[in-house]
């Protein structure tokens, strides 16, 4: 089967997306260095530990599996810290990326299907976000998954490294099969949370704001399912594969979760209570940011089945009653 290198596949994401190139007949290789992610989560292929800033490491695993193509997930996400640290995110983000293309280049790996993210836009407010909008990244992290997406356009150019593009917001739910999961040190995103607070594992949930324009007073995000969402990735890469050359797209729902209602769908799945505090709002949290996937959804054949609340709430509570990692 021929191998796809999947920068990391240790990762929430990655994992997920080298359980589905497995099962549409290609061999994930994971390349990770282990900083965020598990050693535990690597199921599916082979695994090399390395840095994307190790220009010598990299060719080493081209070299050892000749990859089809990239699918480059690895990065620095927490956009807190992206603005205290932005060199740490530049570097590593931005830095490592034009290493992992530039070694791609050397070995004539042309396809690479990266993983950005809708965040570019910035701070554009309750609208439907597509792939025409405008791009202004307000972080840090934004700033950096946008520079690599020019850096993309620029090897497209002189190197003919035919990119798929994918930018979508809040990703949820986990395998069905819990093989893999969400599993963060520290945890930052809203499901798991809440479900950290149902089970007891934090005190409570805080909820920043409950004072925005929307229906209950809070914020409302996009929510797409990790399956659907790798599904799409693994269709990029046979886009790819097709000959149908460099793309950009949006993966989202276009409608959207308030915090109110995704607390809500937890505590109906569990039957448990949510133990919550309410705090002030947070500087620079938008009311209501959705990604559309109208060209995804046409061009690619993509539709994200399993991205209703209640379905990625299931999955995750599945996984989270057992799952973790340790390693």
């Amino acid at each position: 089967m021929a191998h796809v290198l999947v920068t990391g596949g240790a990762g929430y994401i990655g994992s997920h997306a080298c359980k589905a190139l497995k099962a549409a007949g290609y061999t994930p290789v994971t390349f990770d260095n282990l900083v965020t992610g598990w050693a535990d989560a690597v199921k599916f292929g082979p695994f090399e530990q390395g840095d994307l800033l190790d220009r010598a490491r990299l060719d080493e695993v081209f070299a050892k599996y000749q990859p089809v193509a990239v699918m480059h997930f690895a990065a620095l996400s927490l956009v807190g810290e992206s603005m205290e640290l932005p060199g740490k995110y530049w570097r590593n983000n931005v830095v490592g990326s034009l290493t992992l293309i530039e070694a791609a280049a050397a070995a004539e790996c042309k396809n690479f299907v990266f993983s950005s993210t809708c965040a570019t836009y910035g701070d554009q407010d309750n609208v439907v976000l597509d792939e025409d909008c405008i791009q202004m990244p307000i972080n840090s992290y934004a700033a950096s998954k946008r520079a690599i997406e020019d850096i993309l356009a620029n090897f497209g150019q002189s190197d003919d490294i035919n990119h798929v593009i994918f930018r979508y917001f809040n990703v949820a739910g986990a395998d069905p099969q819990a093989e893999v999961g969400e599993f963060h040190r520290p945890e930052t995103h809203l499901i798991p949370l809440v479900l950290d607070a149902i089970d007891g594992k934090r005190a409570a949930l805080t909820i920043f704001g409950t004072d925005y324009d929307t229906p209950d007073g809070t914020c409302v995000r996009d929510y797409v399912h990790v399956c659907d969402l790798v599904d799409a990735h693994v269709l990029g890469l046979k886009w790819l594969e097709d000959g149908k050359g460099s793309r950009v797209f949006n993966l989202g729902t276009g409608s959207g979760f308030s915090v109110h209602e995704v607390v809500d769908t937890c505590h109906l799945v569990t039957g448990r209570e949510v133990p919550m505090n309410i705090g002030p709002r947070r500087a620079g949290d938008a009311t209501k940011l959705v990604s559309g996937s109208v060209r995804a959804a046409k061009e690619l054949g993509w539709t994200p089945h399993r991205s209703t609340m209640e379905t990625m709430v299931k999955d995750a509570w599945r996984w989270h009653q057992n799952g973790h990692y340790e390693k």
